[in-house]
């Protein structure tokens, strides 16, 4: 399998490889995204008549007559993710992997072999020589490039239980965090229609299937409503509109919510010990961990004070199985995570984020969850 993805590069992204500076500058300048913008969300993909069309390229096909919603030049695009696909599959990494692999190469580079980028950035990734992502002739190899891309995927810590786009953010650390999400579907149908033409290709996801049907999105970008994006700009320290507590939601959680939302607008104050946030004290303020732990203290619910504890707390809950009051960390390890917040329900989480910053809602699009404990 090593050999087909080593083959796939040559067949397909030789004349990539080979074509001018001009050329690549003309061609792909519109292709690197700069905003994290959902109004691509392909909500509507049509996937029986992208597997159609991929497999036309894959066929030999020219590519003018070739048509992939998302994809501009499916002649140059389609071979890539076929790269990429050929890579995940020699290397044995479950199906998912593959859809995060093939939204990260859409959003960063358009599935385009670049040879520029922002500051040293280059290729499908567009992966930087000077953060130790190997030379610059190494990462224009696109089966080198996803090799790297992959390797690192598998070091993210529960990255399985992510959504595509935090999988996607724990490795690339983009300033466009939320923009993965896009690409999802057509990412979930390239991957679906590459891997049937690969020997194995199907067999190879009997490693998702062992581990359960899980929800590839339990946050995707292009829910709203499931992370947070259908409330729009959420102004900080207050409450969305439209937003009300689960009805369905444990009674303690509901206390431990409306609790903290009566914090709302009070300044963060590290090692503040969140018991009167409202008063002239500073150190009455809440800190990330306080404020989980007095408002579950006001539930009748005792926690430890800091987030190294409170990831001890309860049990362990998948990010797609999230439910109002879970606590949800971020930020350094999963084993040691330097931040954590309140899931609220309907996409939302409430956080004492940072000095100088108050408490506030926000989408859990802009978490990268390391890790969920339900303390309940």
């Amino acid at each position: 399998m090593k050999a087909l993805a080593a083959g796939i590069g040559v067949v397909f992204l030789s004349p990539i490889l080979i074509a001018s500076t001009g050329m690549m500058l003309a061609s792909s300048a519109d292709a690197v995204q700069s905003s994290g913008s959902f109004s691509n969300c392909l909500t509507d993909l049509d996937t029986d008549k992208v597997a159609e069309q991929v497999t036309k390229i894959l066929d030999g096909a020219s590519g003018k007559n070739v048509h992939i919603k998302g994809l501009d030049l499916p002649a140059e695009q389609v071979p890539n993710a076929a790269t990429i696909v050929a890579t995940g599959l020699s290397l044995d990494v479950p199906k998912k992997g593959r859809i995060v692999a093939l939204a990260t190469a859409m959003q960063e580079s358009r599935l385009r072999n670049l040879n520029y980028g922002d500051r040293d950035s280059l290729g499908l990734f567009q992966q930087r020589p000077s953060q130790g992502w190997g030379s610059a002739q190494q990462i224009r190899d696109p089966v080198y490039a996803s090799e790297q891309f992959y390797k690192h995927l598998l070091k993210v810590n529960g990255w399985q239980q992510m959504t595509i786009t935090q999988a996607a953010q724990a490795v690339q650390r983009s300033g466009y965090p939320d923009a993965y999400a896009q690409w999802e579907k057509l990412a979930t149908a390239l991957q679906e229609a590459i891997a049937k033409t690969f020997p194995g290709g199907n067999d190879a996801d009997s490693k998702d299937a062992d581990q359960g049907k899980q929800p590839s999105t339990g946050t995707s970008g292009c829910a709203p409503g499931q992370d947070g994006s259908g409330f729009g700009r959420i102004p900080e320290g207050s409450v969305p509109k439209g937003y009300a507590i689960p009805r369905d939601a444990d009674p303690k959680a509901r206390k431990a919510i409306e609790w903290a939302m009566h914090q709302l607008g009070t300044l963060y104050q590290w090692g503040g010990s969140c018991t009167n946030a409202h008063g002239p004290d500073p150190m009455g303020r809440c800190d990330c961990s306080s404020l989980m732990q007095q408002a579950y203290a006001h539930a009748g619910v005792t926690l430890t004070r800091t987030t190294y504890t409170q990831v001890n707390e309860g049990k362990a809950v998948p990010n797609a199985q999230l439910e109002p009051g879970d606590l949800i960390f971020s930020r350094g390890t999963a084993a040691r995570p330097e931040h954590v917040g309140m899931y609220m329900g309907e996409g939302l989480v409430i956080e004492a984020p940072r000095t100088s910053k108050p408490v506030r809602i926000t989408p859990i699009k802009d978490w990268t969850i390391l890790a969920a404990r339900r303390v309940l």
